[in-house]
């Protein structure tokens, strides 16, 4: 563990040098010292770290439920709801017309439907407090989406799994949608009403009893998301949703930062361990047509979404190239792929597509005003960022200050 928090950082300090995103670098170290590449192997099975990797996704989402006030989730549900509709419509729909065009089979189709078609929640958070964007106006809509497609995962996975797993009963795999829509109705609820209560049940002056307060709620109630069968993920984020709101919500936004940074880092190092480079040239061509449907279609949706709510076409490039990069979510239906023995080149496939986006992802969007130029309404950009400021903005600014002031 230690090892690989010192290989991503050196990678990330050689590569904030040419102005690189950490992301594609500690993936990187995954890669170049994991088992699957030749030289020092650190860590020899990708599971070793699959508890630190787990918790480094709760808290990227954790985070990103701190910073989405509850207020623009009732102010902006309907816009909310259309953008991360199109969003899902466009991108998964054509990730199945993808999938029937490869001619693996049904299922297979399916389950690239949902590769191809849902964004990395991590990545995307990631990228955004990177970029210093957490308080960019275009930031809602693209938190928006991502709470949308974290809804549709949970449903889709359990729609897919008894399809995967060959069940003919339709209603276990109904019984399974209903559990899992009941619990996120009930996270809902919780955020919505629950707020002054959780508030004065962590309320403390002491740091550390804050920390483990925090961490404990956020960490139980992902792992019982889970048992209901919906994303941990979106369990840690409706527990950020709520403790953002509280009285103690600045110091918990202050007090998470180094805990986001170092497991987020673990979560992107395990990501690269899982990803065996010696596979990717007998899927080459699929990969490379499957990332040129996804660009296509995030330009779309981005545009899409940026003209729902009023927005031109910097933010409508960042929105585009931020929801770019695919992660978790794929290497969770490769596993189930795999499970299911299904094509044997669905896991190459998507390990391939993954790392593709993961790196282009991040480097898209911090380049996201070259695209501004050539959307519609961004000729004479003059070079300006996307989102209205430095030109470039590949650095990694800090976030906190601007976003609190936004907010």
């Amino acid at each position: 563990m230690g090892g690989a928090f010192l290989a991503a950082a050196v990678l990330a300090r050689l590569g904030s040098r040419i102005e690189l995103p950490t992301i594609p670098l500690f993936i990187l170290a995954g890669i170049l010292l994991g088992p699957h590449t030749p030289g020092i192997v650190l860590v020899s099975d990708p599971h070793d770290l699959e508890m630190l990797s787990a918790l480094g996704l709760v808290l990227l989402l954790f985070y990103l439920g701190l910073e989405f006030h509850l207020d623009d989730l009732k102010a902006g549900g309907r816009k909310m709801a259309l953008a991360g509709g199109t969003y899902l419509a466009l991108n998964v729909g054509a990730g199945l017309g993808f999938g029937f065009a490869l001619g693996w089979g049904t299922s297979e189709a399916l389950v690239l439907a949902g590769v191809l078609g849902i964004s990395s929640s991590a990545i995307v958070t990631k990228v955004l407090v990177d970029l210093g964007r957490i308080g960019n106006p275009e930031t809602k809509p693209i938190l928006g989406i991502i709470v949308v497609e974290d809804i549709f995962l949970a449903l889709y996975l359990a729609a897919l799994q008894p399809i995967l797993s060959g069940a003919d009963s339709l209603s276990a795999a109904v019984m399974d949608g209903a559990k899992a829509f009941g619990f996120l109705l009930a996270l809902a609820v919780a955020a919505r009403y629950g707020t002054k209560l959780v508030g004065r049940f962590i309320a403390t002056k002491d740091d550390e009893l804050l920390v483990i307060s925090f961490l404990g709620i956020a960490v139980f109630v992902a792992g019982v998301s889970e048992w209901f069968g919906v994303a941990d993920a979106i369990g840690a984020f409706m527990v950020g949703l709520m403790l953002g709101g509280t009285t103690s919500g600045d110091r918990i936004r202050r007090l998470v930062h180094p805990l986001r940074d170092a497991f987020g880092a673990i979560f992107f190092f395990a990501f690269g361990l899982s990803i065996n480079p010696g596979d990717l040239p007998t899927v080459l061509w699929p990969v490379l047509a499957a990332v040129a449907v996804t660009l296509v279609m995030n330009i779309v949706a981005g545009v899409s979404a940026a003209r729902i709510n009023g927005f031109g076409a910097g933010p409508a490039a960042n929105i585009s190239t931020t929801l770019l990069a695919r992660g978790e979510f794929a290497l969770i239906l490769a596993t189930m792929a795999a499970g299911a023995s299904l094509d044997a080149r669905l896991a190459p496939f998507i390990a391939g597509y993954v790392l593709i986006l993961a790196v282009l992802g991040p480097l898209a969007a911090g380049r996201s005003h070259w695209l501004a130029r050539v959307l519609p309404g961004g000729r004479g950009a003059g070079g300006r960022g996307a989102d209205g400021g430095r030109p470039g903005g590949s650095g990694r600014a800090e976030e906190a200050p601007e976003a609190s002031a936004v907010r």
